[in-house]
């Protein structure tokens, strides 16, 4: 799809487009009422501007349309089957992540949401399982509050990404 086709689509199948980028109602709301927009550019700067304004609830609303990464051994094998396979200029000895490194990062995951109530979100664009573990293991001792915010950027990351591939920037 293109920025013109979002701008042209009726306000029910925008906010379903802009859903997939952004769990929060709010945020798809204040979105959905905003287009059209001039630019990409432009869409992103309403994106940063609605996520600005979220409360607590929008932020974990949005959280929740996230998987729960670690939930299933199975699933994380999947999900870093290709982490070795990096493209040229990244990492070239990035090894798949082996089974101890999966079942750390499943029972990270489990404490991380047992402790903050609610899951694990990073910006997982580019990172290996073990990566990953690293950072989720650097925020288990955050204040609720801190971490909360640090989640919260991560999830507009991660909208900004979904932007792009919406539109087809």
């Amino acid at each position: 799809m293109s920025l013109a086709e979002l701008n042209a689509m009726d306000p029910t199948a925008a906010a379903e487009a802009l859903l997939r980028c952004c769990g929060s109602a709010r945020w798809v709301k204040g979105m959905t009422a905003e287009r059209p927009f001039d630019s990409v550019e432009q869409l992103h700067a309403a994106a940063d501007r609605h996520w600005a304004d979220a409360s607590r609830a929008d932020i974990l609303e949005a959280f929740g349309h996230h998987p729960r990464i670690g939930a299933d051994i199975e699933q994380l094998r999947k999900k870093f089957a290709s982490t070795a396979q990096w493209s040229a200029g990244e990492q070239s000895s990035v090894a798949s992540a082996d089974e101890s490194t999966l079942h750390a990062l499943r029972d990270g995951n489990l404490a991380y949401e047992a402790r903050y109530g609610h899951i694990f979100i990073v910006c997982a664009q580019g990172k290996s399982a073990a990566e990953m573990l690293e950072i989720l293991r650097s925020r288990l001792n955050n204040d609720p509050s801190d971490e909360l915010t640090i989640a919260a950027g991560e999830q507009r990351k991660i909208t900004h990404l979904r932007l792009d591939k919406l539109v087809g920037a």
